[in-house]
Formats: C-alpha cells, structure tokens, sequence
C-alpha cells in the first residue's frame, strides 16, 4: 500500500522526543483485539459532496503522499526532560537558557518537530466504543462473534459503567464543553456510547428537544438522555467496524434507530438497510486503512475545530498503524497499539495542502496604523543590491 495522506506523530514530535506517555485527555479500561481479515469485496460505492465514499481494496493501492498530518497529544516523560536538561545542576534546571551561536554547524536544522499555523490544525478525540455483549462472547470463544443472537451488539452493563468513567472524566478536565461535534459509527453500541459519554445528562418530560436517546434504548435500563447543552451528533458510515461476516457488526436500519436515538442527525446515510454488510465475506484490513484515510481527509469539509470521533478496535487499530508508517518507531509502536473498551486519545489533525485552508481567525495583519517597518535584514539585503547595481 502506498503512503497515507495522513501522518501520526507525537504533538508535532517527529522524533522520539515526546516519550510515549498520553496526555492527560486520554482514559483506558479493557482491551479487546479484533481477528484478522479477508480481501472484501469492490461492491461498496463513493458518494459525492460531504458524503464519504468508501474505498476498496483495489482504490487503497492508488492512496497518495500525505496531504496532511495527525498528531498525538502526548506528555513527556521523566526521562526524556531529564535527558534534554543533560547535566544541569538539579538547582539550576528551572533556569536552563537555549544558548544561540552565529555558526550553523552549531545550529543544524531538525526535522523532528514541525510548526503549523493554528487555522491549519483540527484537535480529535478518538474513542473506542465501551463493552458490549459480543467483547465478552468473543474473548470466551472466538467462534462467538458469528453468532445471529449479537446482531448489532449492545452494550454490557459493565460497558455501561465504563461510559459513566469517561463521561466523569472529560467534565473533569473541561473536554466536555470544548467538543464542538461528535461523529459516530451508525451502530448501537457505539451510539450508546457517544451519547452517554458526550450527552446532556438525563432528559426531563415535557422538554421541547428532542432527547438524544429514548429510555432504556437496546435492552440498556438506563434513562433518556437529553440533547440540551452538549454538541450535535452526526452519524457517519465511513468509521464503522471492519464490515462483513460478524453479525455483531451489522446495523439496524435507519428508522429503528431515529426512534432509539431521535437526536442524532443520520442525514448522511443513505440507505435504511445496512448494504455495506455481507454475510460471507470480511473486509480487508487494508480496505479498512484506506477508508479510515478517506475519513480524516472528509474531516476537513467540516468547519468544526475540535471533534469527537466514536468508533470501533479495528477501524481505530487499522487506521492509525497506517500513519504511523512515517513516524519514529516508539511513536509507530504507540499508534499501532489497540485501543481499550472505552480509551479515549487526542490527536491533533495537521492540514499540508489546500484541504483546510480556512481564514485564520486570531491573526491580526499588523501595520495598523500604518507606519515604517522596513526590518533591518531586508535593509542590508536592498543596500548590497544597490551597491551591486
């Protein structure tokens, strides 16, 4: 497979210097890895405009070079400060000083780190789904994941108090009020998931909003929850699960889930019935990489700077492996590390062409009023060429 247009690297971190640790954005709880997959079929077609088109395995082989670049937030760790203080007295460290030198062989380029203007860059949040009933038939037995009886798979209880976990964090650290969209797989245990993460708390009768899900929507016992003071949900098809083969990675149709969750917005999705899904054969991890990269290009239609994506082990697992192709190895081995029931990771989304080239709203052009401000480098520059002349 070619290169894909989207990187992974440590907050702007090429290199090994950011350590490998998340940032304080990011909660785990149990992991649990997706099998491998067959070749899937070219049967599943593009759609134009802001909707996505899924590539097959046949198109990811024409995927170009990056256009741009998704970064991972990330802390250092103890060793990698103590290793750039080097051998700074422990009483001096506070006060390190860069030391600047005229000498350029003193002072090589480093392409281990980037800089990108703000009005380029998207923060996102990605989110695996938390426990659902197939998770725990499937660790017992692989040959589970075929059964009829986890079509559509719902969440677990325990998968409940998983939500309620991340949910209590992201208010915690105020993630919860700067998500500005939150984009979710069309399948119930990644809706319940979304809303009861991002949701508006508990919805009361008589409220004129419609509720983002109706009480105890697939078989949860848990309360409606309000669409009030919490971002829209959009459902989106292009980050659902590897698709075909596993009941449990099937949909329902459109219109049982508008009566389940009347508050996401399924605008985007076109058919009622899951199309995409058959019975005899699985999608292709590669087919699976290539959409998830179709995905984060689509990201830029949207004009929202901080998002929320839930979705699925395989899709995230796929996904992020491809970027980290160009990555340093320990920043590659944290990417391609499968994602825990409920884990939430930021990453910060770097556009490299003309996919996000909004107007940047905080730069200010200066000059204003106007004035002299010739800077002496460019005075030199224009005295030597008249002195050329």
């Amino acid at each position: 497979m070619a290169k894909p247009r989207v990187n992974l690297f440590a907050l702007l971190d090429r290199s090994n210097a950011g350590d490998k640790r998340l940032g304080d954005l990011d909660a785990a709880a149990k992991n649990t890895a997706k099998p491998e997959a067959a070749a899937y079929p070219s049967r599943i077609k593009g759609v134009d405009g802001q909707r996505i088109w899924f590539p097959t395995a046949t198109t990811c082989t024409t995927i170009t070079a990056p256009a741009f670049r998704l970064h991972l937030h990330t802390a250092p760790s103890a060793a990698a400060a103590a290793a750039s203080l080097g051998r700074i007295p422990r009483h001096r460290r506070r006060h390190a000083r860069l030391r600047c030198s005229a000498s350029t062989s003193e002072m090589e380029a480093s392409a281990s780190t980037a800089l990108y203007p703000v009005h380029r860059c998207k923060t996102i949040y990605l989110v695996r789904h938390a426990q659902g009933i197939h998770n725990v038939e499937g660790e017992k037995d692989h040959s589970a994941y075929m059964l009829p009886a986890l079509l559509d798979a719902q969440l677990t209880p325990l998968g409940w108090s998983q939500v309620d976990c991340l949910r209590e964090h992201v208010t915690k650290c105020g993630l919860a009020k700067k998500i500005e969209l939150v984009i979710v797989s069309p399948l119930l245990r990644t809706m319940q998931t979304a809303v009861g993460v991002f949701g508006g708390g508990n919805y009361a009768d008589g409220v004129s909003a419609s509720p983002l899900m109706v009480e105890g929507a697939g078989h949860s016992g848990r309360p409606a929850i309000s669409s009030l003071n919490c971002p829209p949900f959009l459902a989106v098809e292009a980050c659902r699960e590897h698709l075909g083969v596993h009941p449990c990675d099937k949909r329902s149709s459109i219109t049982k889930y508008r009566t389940l969750f009347p508050a996401i917005d399924f605008s985007l999705i076109e058919n009622d019935e899951d199309v995409l899904w058959v019975p005899d054969v699985r999608e292709a991890n590669e087919s699976v990489a290539a959409r998830g990269m179709k995905f984060i290009d689509w990201l830029w239609t949207r004009e929202e700077k901080e998002i929320a994506i839930v979705s699925h082990s395989g899709f995230l697992f796929h996904t992020l492996k491809m970027y980290g192709k160009e990555c340093h190895p320990t920043v590659a081995e944290e990417l391609g590390k499968h994602f825990n029931n409920c884990e939430l990771r930021s990453m910060v989304l770097v556009d490299r062409s003309m996919l996000g080239s909004d107007t940047p709203t905080c730069n200010f052009p200066g000059k204003v009023p106007a004035g002299l401000d010739l800077p002496s480098d460019v005075a030199d520059k224009k005295h030597a060429e008249n002195g050329q002349g």
